[in-house]
This record gives structure tokens, C-alpha cells and sequence, in this order.
């Protein structure tokens, strides 16, 4: 959440911005409920001092009669002021919790994706001297893909993936893996993108993938209607990203300084509901229940922050480069980069089977939106402390596979395998 004294000393920008981000917040009633939850802090604290006070007084002997009945009525008056500030910190916190976060100040102002900015398209898109197929047509003519038999299963939008397919994606995870570990790798990104950072590489974090409700909420991911799936019963969710369950992990916690930045590389099979969903986007495996991710999450300082954020884009198109894929950078809008975050990147890939761009990647800044919550601090070298930042951005997900088999597809419905993946492919050129 944000830090309630920069609400208040800047309280238009907020409720504007909250607006350009397509949130509905009233922040003078915020600012109300803050004042007078303050008042009511300052009247508690008042009554437990006095009653103390009393009690201090009443040792030793018997008291007098007034300082009984003072004591009484101090009491009384202590828990009645307790409860309204229990309500009024209720309601404050509730407010708060709705209030996004304020994006940087280069970020374009827009209502909708429609209006986010194409920043950068590179690679050439393949030509045919066929009509190209979608993956999901050539991936069950194949025998790679079953969803019917897993509709009988589990139902819409799971399915069964098998043979060549499995083994691509996790010939691609491995690869990306390899990169991703290799701080050679990492150094040189961060030099040819003159980032002032350290060089250090991301590590590897197979994390739980459920988390507790007060936590999930806390990382301003729990979207209970349209994404998340819950174990009631456990007060559970299950994650819809690794990242949900990789910032939690310094919860309460003050991080030296000289230890940062700590990267993350988290695997994990993630469940979405995706309602809402229709049309093509049924086709495949493009958007599922079920999905497996990897995901890069960082612990920074405040200064650092944003080029940790450059960081991970770098990652993104130096993966995608090597693989081979054509797509574009885009600079998300205020209204579509989301509620927690400060600033929002996409890569969206070339789909022939689609005739378009289509995200593959985010990379999320979400400055110390998350942490503040967490209560998770950086401790400088000086002794003083400050809220540490986060970021979070994928690093390959199951929609690149449908890139490769869709830019890869050869007349005869074999699929070409990207150079970089053939060594984890057993030499195979091909499937």
C-alpha cells in the first residue's frame, strides 16, 4: 500500500492517478477516517496512561473510594474509545488497501490497452508458402495435445500434454534456466543496457505454491472473483503466478543492505480462473486453469529499483532473441499496467496461426507497494532503515511453446527446433 503521510501531502495526485488507473477512491474520506483514527489513537493512549496512573497509585494500601470509582470510569470510557478505534482502523485500512499504486511519471496516461504504446518490434516474421496453422491444430493432429480427454477429467480448459510437446517445453525451461543462473549472462545484460546494478545471477526457487490469505493479500495479487482458486477449508489459495508466493518471503523481515539485490528465479505449476475468456483464446493452451511459469522476482533498494526493472526486460528480449521469435516491447498505460504496480512492460510474440502479437511476458515495477504491507525493510549501511522495493517479471511461461511450434511449423506439420533448444533436445532438429 502506499505510505499514508505521502497521501497526505499529496492527495490530488493520488485521487488522480487512482482515476487514470481506472480505480474509484475517495481520498478525502480516507484523509477523514485518518484523522480521526489519530484522534482516537491520541484519546486511548490518554486513558491508559491516566489509568496506569490510578493503578500505580492504588498499590500498597487501600485505595479511596474516588480513586476506585475514577478507575471504574476509566474503564469504561477506555473500552468504549478502544472499540470505536478498532472500527475506525477497520475502515481506514480497508480504504487504504483499495488505493493503487501511483504510477511513474512516465507512464501514458490511457483508459484501456488500447491505448498502450508499441516501444520497440524486433525480428523478421516468417513467410510461408503455405497457410500456417494454429498450434492447436498441429499439436493434436500430432497427438501432442488432449483436451477433451481432460475436460472428462477436470474440465474446460485443462489438458493433457504429451510427447514432443512436453519434452519442448521443458527443453525451453532448462534453457532459460541455464541463462537466467549464468551470471556472465546477467553482467553482460546489465553493461549493454547501462544499468548501475550488481551483476549478480538469479536463483533458482521451487516455492510453495499455495499461500496463507492475510499474506496473498498483502502482496495486492488475491483477485478472489476473476483469477484465484481457494482451499477454504485450509484458508489457502493457490498461487496464479510464482511471484505471488515469492514476495511474501522476506515478510517481517529487515534485509542487510550489502545483501542486495537478492534475485529469484521461481518455478511453479500456477491456476488461474481467467473468467471472462472466449473465442480463440479457448483454443490450445494460450489461456488455462492450469499453467507451468517461471518467474524472476527481486529485493532492492528504493534507488535500484528501476533499473532492476530494465533488467528483467533485458532478460525477457534476450530470451526471446535467442530463441528466435519475433515481438515487440510495449509500454503499458495507466490503466492496464494494474493496481499495485509503478510501471508495466509487455513482450507480446509473433502468432502466425493468429495473424498477431501476443503477450508472452510481463515485467512488473511495483516499488514499495507490496513491502510497506509486508513490513519488509532494508537495513543501510549506515544503520537506517527504509521500505525495500520489489519487482517481478516472467521469464518464460507456456505461451512461448506456442510461439515455436507456430513460427517453426513446416509444410509436412513438423516443427522446426530452435538452435539454442537442440542440445536439450537430445541433437533432434526437428519434431
Amino acid at each position: 500500500m502506499l505510505d499514508i503521510r505521502f497521501i497526505r501531502e499529496n492527495a490530488e495526485r493520488v485521487q488522480e492517478a487512482s482515476a487514470q488507473k481506472g480505480y474509484t477512491v475517495d481520498i478525502s474520506k480516507l484523509l477523514q477516517l485518518d484523522e480521526a483514527r489519530r484522534e482516537l489513537q491520541q484519546q486511548v493512549d490518554e486513558l491508559r496512561t491516566k489509568r496506569n496512573e490510578i493503578a500505580s497509585s492504588m498499590k500498597g494500601g487501600k485505595p479511596e473510594q474516588n480513586l476506585i470509582d475514577e478507575g471504574k470510569q476509566l474503564k469504561v470510557g477506555l473500552a468504549e474509545r478502544e472499540q470505536y478505534l478498532k472500527t475506525a482502523e477497520l475502515e481506514y485500512i480497508t480504504l487504504m488497501k483499495k488505493v493503487p499504486n501511483m504510477p511513474l511519471d512516465f507512464v501514458p496516461v490511457g483508459a484501456s490497452e488500447d491505448e498502450n504504446v508499441v516501444t520497440k518490434t524486433v525480428g523478421e516474421r516468417p513467410e510461408f508458402s503455405f497457410a500456417p496453422k494454429n498450434h492447436a491444430e498441429i499439436a493434436e493432429a500430432k497427438g501432442w495435445l488432449d483436451k477433451e480427454r481432460a475436460a472428462k477429467v477436470a474440465g474446460s480448459r485443462f489438458a493433457y500434454i504429451k510427447g514432443d510437446m512436453f519434452m519442448l517445453e521443458w527443453a525451453v525451461k532448462t534453457f532459460v534456466l541455464n541463462e537466467v543462473t549464468n551470471s556472465e549472462v546477467i553482467k553482460h545484460l546489465i553493461e549493454e543496457n547501462n544499468l548501475n546494478i550488481k551483476p549478480a545471477a538469479f536463483i533458482p526457487v521451487d516455492p510453495p505454491y499455495v499461500a496463507k490469505t492475510d499474506v496473498y493479500e498483502a502482496t495486492g495479487r488475491l483477485n478472489r472473483e476473476e483469477t484465484t482458486y481457494s482451499l477454504t477449508d485450509d484458508n489457502l489459495w493457490l498461487n496464479a503466478s510464482a511471484e505471488h508466493v515469492l514476495a511474501p518471503m522476506y515478510l517481517g523481515e529487515t534485509i542487510d543492505e550489502d545483501l542486495l539485490p537478492i534475485r529469484y528465479i521461481g518455478y511453479t505449476t500456477a491456476f488461474r480462473r481467467e473468467a471472462g475468456t472466449y473465442g480463440k483464446d479457448m483454443e490450445g493452451i494460450l489461456r488455462m486453469h492450469q499453467f507451468n511459469k517461471l518467474e524472476m522476482e527481486t529485493f532492492s533498494t528504493p534507488e535500484t529499483s528501476l533499473d532492476e526493472h530494465r533488467l528483467m526486460v533485458a532478460v525477457q528480449e534476450h530470451l526471446m532473441t535467442k530463441l528466435g521469435l519475433p515481438y515487440q516491447v510495449i509500454q503499458k498505460c495507466t490503466a492496464d499496467i494494474g493496481g499495485p504496480n509503478a510501471n508495466g512492460i509487455d513482450i507480446n510474440v509473433w502468432l502466425p496461426g493468429q495473424d498477431k502479437y501476443r503477450e508472452t511476458h510481463t515485467a512488473d515495477l511495483m516499488t514499495d507497494y507490496q513491502t510497506r504491507r509486508m513490513n519488509t525493510r532494508v537495513r543501510r549501511l549506515d544503520g537506517s532503515l527504509v521500505i525495500a522495493h520489489t519487482n517481478d517479471a516472467t521469464a518464460m511461461s507456456q505461451r512461448p511453446i506456442i510461439a515455436i511450434i507456430e513460427n517453426y511449423q513446416t509444410e509436412d506439420g513438423s516443427v522446426i527446433i530452435p538452435e539454442v533448444l537442440r542440445p536439450y533436445m537430445g541433437g533432434r532438429e526437428r519434431i
